[in-house]
């Protein structure tokens, strides 16, 4: 059993206004033989159109398993560089070139090794936020769905260093207290959640559950209901009896969250303004670089079949074999977990 929900289909006709942009794509995909597969926190509109939208975790698992010809992968970087190390033959695209994640700048592969020289004993986890050059010097990949019961499977006779996320492992060193040396690495968008902004919400929405990714700083949290990956996430809210959420993750999963928990409200942090009002003016919830993505992006790179993401063959052969170490622990069942 995955210790994770597998994205789902959710192929759909986005509103009206993308109607003709959504009929070009499904006609591409079909003449490609595509998969389009997009994150939480992308648009809506590309939600909408996406074969299947989930987690890292989630996504990597379709990756894995597609018999698509072409992956069009709507998220960051990164991502695709995952879909092309699981996929070396087949064609990966990604609808902005430029759409980076500020975790995998902050963690260099030179750096990493240098670091790692330092300590013949250490066994490396890469949370999957990272480069495909990195990820080639890393023991084990995880995600923040499954990165607890991960390191409860880390040898105990290694030193864990976790990269490149330092909140990611602070939360979980605090889940299995494994200790771990911690890459000094954040995602601009989390940390930008403060525990006041937090405090205050609560006051305003007293019924409301606060629900909280672990790349959030300590401080906010602390004052969490739960702490869980954004697919777990939309699971916690589904089951919750609560009506009302404070979502503090990035924007774009409250889309996905308003079509499969009807009835619910959700509340994205930090949207507070000076009139105690929910607004998302600050836009402090947003990711610029998942954002880069738009509608018209998919349908050209699909047409060109490009932006096109390529690896050396090295680099996919040693990065693929954390990955599937992830993907295979995973997969075993909680009791065989350690």
């Amino acid at each position: 059993m995955i210790d994770t929900v597998e994205p789902q289909p959710r192929a759909g006709m986005p509103p009206a206004r993308f109607e003709p942009l959504a009929r070009e794509i499904y006609a591409l995909k079909k003449q490609l033989n595509a998969v389009i597969l997009a994150h939480n926190y992308q648009v809506p509109e590309i939600q909408d159109i996406a074969d299947f939208t989930g987690d890292s975790l989630g996504l990597a698992q379709q990756a894995a398993k597609t018999d698509a010809d072409v992956i069009v992968f709507c998220g960051v970087h990164f991502m695709a560089e995952t879909a092309k190390i699981l996929n070396p033959n087949k064609i990966v695209v990604l609808p902005d070139k430029d759409a980076g994640c500020s975790l995998e700048e902050s963690c260099p592969a030179d750096k990493l090794a240098a670091l790692q020289a330092t300590n013949p004993n250490f066994w490396t986890i890469a949370y999957i936020n990272c480069s495909a050059a990195v990820k080639a010097l890393c023991d084990v990949i995880v995600t923040s769905g499954n990165a607890e019961k991960i390191v409860n499977a880390a040898p105990k006779d290694r030193d864990l260093l976790f990269v490149p996320d330092e909140n990611l492992g602070q939360w979980v060193m605090e889940q299995t207290g494994r200790p771990m040396t911690l890459w000094k690495g954040n995602c601009y968008a989390h940390v930008e959640f403060r525990r006041d902004q937090i405090l205050k919400l609560r006051q305003h929405f007293p019924a409301a559950k606060v629900v909280v990714h672990p790349e959030s700083l300590r401080e906010v949290r602390d004052l969490a209901d739960a702490v869980c990956s954004t697919e777990k996430m939309i699971t916690y809210c589904k089951n919750d009896p609560a009506k009302q959420f404070v979502i503090v993750t990035e924007s774009g999963i409250i889309h996905r969250m308003q079509k499969e928990c009807p009835g619910k409200e959700f509340l994205c942090a930090p949207s507070f303004d000076a009139f105690k009002l929910p607004t998302d003016g600050c836009r402090c919830s947003e990711c610029k670089f998942m954002k880069m993505n738009t509608l018209e992006k998919v349908r050209d790179c699909m047409k060109n079949l490009a932006p096109r993401v390529e690896l050396p063959a090295e680099i996919i052969r040693r990065a693929r074999l954390p990955i599937e170490r992830m993907l295979e622990i995973s997969a075993r069942p909680l009791a065989n977990a350690g």
